[in-house]
């Protein structure tokens, strides 16, 4: 698949999440990482956002001279047909990637709900399905980022 805005934002956005979990992590009691695990990561977390923001930036201003592809539209073919672009209705590219942040949080915390050793099976299973609804709306979050930013470049291009 090519980068597009929506991927490249995608990445951020779960990158910031990382962030997030690593700095909660750090504070609490009971710690997966050492302090110094965590803080190794944090800074290879940072390394990272900094090349993506790099990107982010760099992919916007080739989609302006017109060297980038601006969709690649995803073709998850697991998921039913009526869950597809059951995303609300976004005219803006700033409340796009708000809905898709938002989107990988909700994932987030998904995934933690089905990584449970203290539930029975069925509720993992109804978690599991949770995600898949939850991450084809990711994916159409994307793809909408990725519309809404075409159609603002062919905007500015005339």
């Amino acid at each position: 698949m090519a980068q597009t805005l929506g991927s490249l934002i995608d990445k951020l956005a779960i990158n910031n999440l990382r962030e997030y979990h690593l700095r909660k992590m750090d504070k609490g009691k009971n710690k997966k990482f050492s302090s110094q695990e965590i803080k190794d990561k944090l800074n290879i977390l940072r390394k990272q956002k900094r090349g993506l923001i790099q990107e982010i930036e760099g992919f916007i201003v080739s989609a302006i001279k017109g060297n980038v592809l601006l969709r690649d539209e995803k073709l998850k073919l697991y998921n039913p047909v009526e869950t597809i672009g059951r995303i609300p209705s976004v005219e803006n590219l700033g409340k796009a990637i708000s809905y898709l942040a938002k989107k990988n949080a909700e994932l987030w915390y998904l995934e933690d709900e089905a990584r449970r050793s203290n539930v029975p099976l069925s509720y993992i299973g109804k978690t599991k399905k949770k995600i898949d609804l939850a991450n084809q709306q990711r994916n159409d979050f994307i793809d909408k980022i990725d519309a809404l930013f075409e159609k603002m470049i062919k905007k500015y291009k005339r």
